[in-house]
């Protein structure tokens, strides 16, 4: 999949609007916790300010739900962005409003203006025209560069496109490197190529599940989704979370590995506790002992045991989803452990975004991963075999080749 590349446009003396992803997250005092999202748009956002053009800055923050609520203002982006980039960083007060339209309209080569955030207007998730159309109106230019919401046919990430032609569109280095990084991984993986599963259900993962059957060596589970396949293996898994109307999808999926020779492991062991609680009661049992009214938070001691062995050889490792409750350090164990597995590991080794990201950077592993994707959601459906809505306005046809 070619896209049209930043590099092959005139952006001299133009506006050039940049739909990025500072959807970061923040403390009870608004002070940025992860600025990693930032960081990654700013070698788009320098080069084009290395050619002499001024940038307008866009992207969402948080759910305001289509209204004006400052709790949710990109003031905090605006003032690390002025810190990264070492230069002003204008903040209009409205996304097409007077304000932003004046201040749009004034931008100087060499200046840079961060929009308020997109979704203070309600056409923005719902993808309107006339939102797309004003928002087009302000820049000759426009890239994309947040990977991380190019899976919604969002305003400012699909509708926009229909007002730029192919001479004045682009996609942005972070969103390139990850399309081609994906696009490389489902294709020509060194092998054996290990995909680590997990996450709290089947059903988010289970096309993503079925498109890497054919792909992988071996499939590793963890998490909630866990339950589904041990219940449908027949296990007692007590108050576990599980999805019913999802364990004959779960037996065709293991079906079809042994079908296709992929190696199919699911936990022998998980920590199970009295409730959904930090301070609940829990110990360490097999699969086959999981106390009545009781539910796995967690892999167990076992289970990482025998997941290093199952890392020990392999050349590609894909990791998408923790394998328990993460969030309480006494059911993150087994993530962490996982985590610096595949740290040590000698093989190519890619985080797809979301949860996992969180995870591997909360315990400092993230510089030790060949590749950290920017986008959960995003990632996920690259997995599943579809062409994300902000991507496909950008990906060149054969005549533009």
């Amino acid at each position: 999949m070619q896209l049209y590349n930043i590099k092959d446009l005139e952006l001299k003396n133009k506006k050039v609007f940049i739909r990025c992803d500072f959807n970061v997250p923040t403390d009870e005092y608004n002070n940025i916790t992860d600025d990693r999202r930032i960081r990654s748009a700013i070698s788009t956002i320098n080069y084009c300010l290395d050619q002499e053009c001024s940038v307008i800055l866009a992207s969402h923050f948080g759910r305001p739900d289509g209204a004006i609520d400052m709790k949710y203002s990109l003031a905090p982006v605006q003032r690390r962005l002025q810190l990264l980039l070492k230069r002003d960083v204008k903040l209009s007060k409205d996304v097409i409003g007077e304000d932003a339209t004046k201040k749009a309209n004034e931008l100087q080569n060499g200046e840079v203006l961060l929009l308020e955030n997109l979704r203070f207007e309600a056409g923005e998730t719902k993808n309107s025209q006339e939102l797309s159309e004003k928002l087009a109106s302000m820049a000759d230019i426009y890239i994309n560069d947040a990977f991380g919401v190019s899976h919604r046919a969002h305003a400012s990430v699909e509708g926009i496109t229909h007002f730029f032609d192919e001479n004045s569109k682009a996609a942005g280095f972070l969103l390139q490197k990850e399309i081609q990084f994906f696009a490389t991984l489902m294709k020509k993986p060194a092998r054996p190529f290990v995909a680590i599963v997990g996450g709290s259900k089947v059903s988010g993962k289970l096309e993503a599940l079925v498109n890497l059957l054919p792909k992988v060596d071996k499939i590793i589970i963890g998490g909630g989704m866990a339950f589904t396949f041990l219940k449908k293996l027949g296990y007692d898994i007590g108050a576990s979370l599980v999805e019913d109307d999802l364990l004959d999808e779960a037996g065709r999926i293991m079906e079809q590995a042994r079908k296709l020779g992929v190696k199919f492991y699911l936990p022998v062991d998980v920590i199970a506790a009295e409730k959904f609680d930090a301070e609940a009661v829990s110990k360490a049992v097999t699969v086959q002992e999981i106390p009545d009214g009781w539910m796995g938070l967690d892999i167990g001691p076992a289970t990482v045991r025998l997941y290093r062995e199952v890392l020990n050889n392999v050349q590609t490792v894909l990791w998408n989803g923790p394998m328990g409750v993460y969030e309480m350090e006494r059911f993150s164990r087994g993530s962490t452990k996982i985590a610096h597995y595949v740290a040590d590991s000698y093989a190519t080794t890619v985080v797809g975004g979301g949860d996992t990201a969180d995870l591997v950077q909360r315990i400092g592993l993230d510089e030790e991963m060949t590749f950290m994707s920017t986008g959960g959601g995003a990632s996920l459906e690259l997995l599943e075999g579809k062409t994300l809505p902000g991507v496909e306005p950008l990906v060149k046809s054969a005549d533009d080749e």
